[in-house]
């Protein structure tokens, strides 16, 4: 994959989507196993045409904000950027199909079609944010395999943290504003509490998942804090950044809290990682 290429789906912030399948095994009872370990191959493929899109969309208003972007840049055309994320959509609905059956398979399916319709209708209007977060906890379900109401909390975690942080990136270019910081903050609270709720589960869980959530609600936090005082774009970015990498500890806190101790903390080593990368392609 070429540079353009991998810039257009920003291919090292799959590193954050990987573990949404993962947490919603675990809190379906269900660990990832066998040919079950497809399922967050589908969510990167599915991100990545997610990701596609959304430049094939801005294009134009990219051309204005954000012209060192493949698209209007001359690097990538507008075709072959749809055409991306039509066979990246493809390859996600395959991945799913493979590892989790006709179950994972239908909510895949669900999950395809919010991302374009995210992508084609509602990013810019106000239910934007709520197309997005529909979006992640849709992943979140697609690796419980059909037992949604087990993997609920899962869902809502993550759903109420991409709320916030979808809510919030509106403001990388042109700044945003307190409440909306605010707001995201608040939403990183609920997901850090949700994360850690109920009974069960062992001493050793308990203490990791507290030990992942309580990462992830002081990096996400404190980002978010700073965007409160002053919501100017860079502060904005900053936190846009934070909350996209806050996904990691947050599966790894689920994660723990169902019982998948060491997977979590197999998530949670991909976080320099994605870091690092974030440096040379950015995650928005």
């Amino acid at each position: 994959m070429n540079t353009a290429y991998v810039q257009l789906v920003r291919a090292p912030a799959a590193l954050t989507v990987l573990g949404d399948t993962v947490a919603g095994a675990a809190a379906a009872g269900e660990p990832l196993r066998g040919r079950r370990w497809a399922l967050p191959l589908a969510s990167a493929s599915l991100y990545w045409a997610g990701m596609a899109l959304n430049d094939w969309s801005d294009r134009e208003l990219d051309a204005v904000e954000r012209p060192e972007r493949p698209i209007p840049s001359g690097r990538v055309s507008a075709g072959a950027a749809l055409a991306t994320g039509g066979v990246l959509t493809a390859a996600g609905l395959g991945l799913a199909g493979f590892g989790g059956g006709q179950r994972a398979a239908r909510t895949a399916a669900l999950l395809a079609g919010a991302v374009w319709a995210y992508d084609t209708t509602l990013k810019g209007t106000a239910a934007g944010p709520l197309g997005m977060a529909a979006c992640r906890a849709l992943d979140v379900l697609m690796g419980a395999r059909g037992r949604w109401r087990a993997a609920a909390g899962a869902a809502v975690a993550l759903g109420v943290h991409t709320l916030g942080v979808t809510a919030l990136s509106g403001g990388e270019v042109h700044g945003g504003s307190p409440a909306t910081a605010k707001a995201a903050l608040a939403g990183t609270a609920v997901s850090a509490s949700v994360a850690l709720a109920g009974r069960g589960g062992s001493r050793a869980q308990r203490l990791a998942a507290l030990a992942f959530g309580a990462g992830y609600a002081a990096t996400v936090g404190r980002a978010q804090y700073g965007a409160v005082g002053a919501p100017s774009a860079a502060r904005i970015r900053a936190a846009t950044a934070a909350g996209i990498h806050g996904m990691v500890p947050l599966q790894a806190s689920l994660a723990a809290r169902h019982g998948a101790v060491r997977t979590a903390a197999v998530l949670a080593g991909a976080l320099p990682l994605a870091r690092r990368l974030a440096r040379k392609v950015s995650p928005t």
